[in-house]
């Protein structure tokens, strides 16, 4: 079994020292998606939200969040984020917004944390803003669907394993 890198000797959590690793460009892409019923979805698509432009308020509070991911997720290092990408598309068919992140930085740790959590606040934003309307919207499928850089290599899931 490998040993667990966020503890200690003594079991302790423990932030991982990364000051011998190279400085890397380094890059993640995340997704998540937010289904809702027909009412929500037609407030959400027409602009007619009464809380205002959720698309807009949700890709701003996505890039804020991945800014303030070491702040949110123990252990995590804080990043000197280089960009910082929260993208929207609007399925019809399913009344669904699917959310696609992407972050970058040069530093000599990943950058995959700060991708789903602006995924992640993205989501939590437009449920949010449409909770009004809908009270049983459902947030799925969270997950890094790419990374580069780094020790560890580049990988890319294949499409057909995000659905």
């Amino acid at each position: 079994m490998s040993k667990l890198t966020h503890l200690n000797e003594a079991g302790e959590a423990n932030m991982v020292d990364v000051s011998d690793k190279n400085v890397t460009t380094r890059e993640a892409r995340a997704q998540v998606s937010v289904y809702m019923n027909a009412a929500a979805f037609v407030s959400l698509q027409a602009g007619q939200n009464k809380k205002g432009d959720v698309i807009a308020t949700a890709r701003i509070a996505g890039i804020q969040a991945a800014k303030k991911t070491s702040e949110l997720i123990p252990l995590c290092h804080p990043l000197m984020l280089k960009k910082v990408q929260v993208d929207f598309d609007i399925d019809k068919q399913m009344h669904a917004v699917h959310i696609k992140t992407y972050c970058k930085v040069a530093d000599q740790t990943g950058v995959e944390m700060e991708a789903l959590t602006a995924a992640s606040v993205a989501a939590l934003t437009i449920y949010d803003m449409c909770k009004a309307v809908d009270k049983h919207m459902r947030i799925e499928g969270l997950q890094v669907v790419a990374k580069s850089g780094g020790k560890a290599g580049d990988w890319e899931i294949d499409p057909a394993q995000t659905k």
